[in-house]
């Protein structure tokens, strides 16, 4: 049997665009995708914190050092310049994996520079 836990998180990123001409799929600057370990062409889920618009999509690496964070196609429509998003990566692992499976969570600060990267998700915590 195999369980889909979280793998990748980027937590409370900052849109710096949003697409609506472009293909589909949302730019993160390459940088926070190896923080995280998200490759380009996964499948993430999208939480818009300033509306509770949520969505899937696939990655396309955006340029290093950017702070890039660029919602592209049809989704651009769920959120502005400006909001608020959780990006997550999960990875399907199987019973002699689930015990030393560790999450990689980045804690994003201004300018969508990462102020924490975490191995887990801490229990009753309250980010601004």
């Amino acid at each position: 049997m195999f369980r889909m836990l979280m793998n990748s998180k980027i937590h409370r990123a900052q849109v710096t665009q949003a697409d609506l001409n472009y293909v589909g799929s949302i730019t993160i600057d390459q940088d926070l995708m190896d923080a995280v370990g998200i490759v380009a062409n996964e499948k993430v889920h999208v939480v818009n914190n300033n509306n509770g618009a949520r969505f899937e999509t696939y990655v396309i690496a955006g340029e290093r050092a950017s702070g890039v964070i660029c919602v592209n196609g049809a989704a651009a429509r769920l959120v502005q310049k400006g909001d608020i998003v959780i990006i997550i990566a999960y990875a399907y692992v199987n019973a002699e994996e689930l015990a030393a499976h560790v999450p990689r969570v980045a804690i994003m600060g201004p300018d969508n520079r990462i102020s924490q990267l975490l191995a887990h998700e801490p229990a009753l915590t309250v980010m601004n």
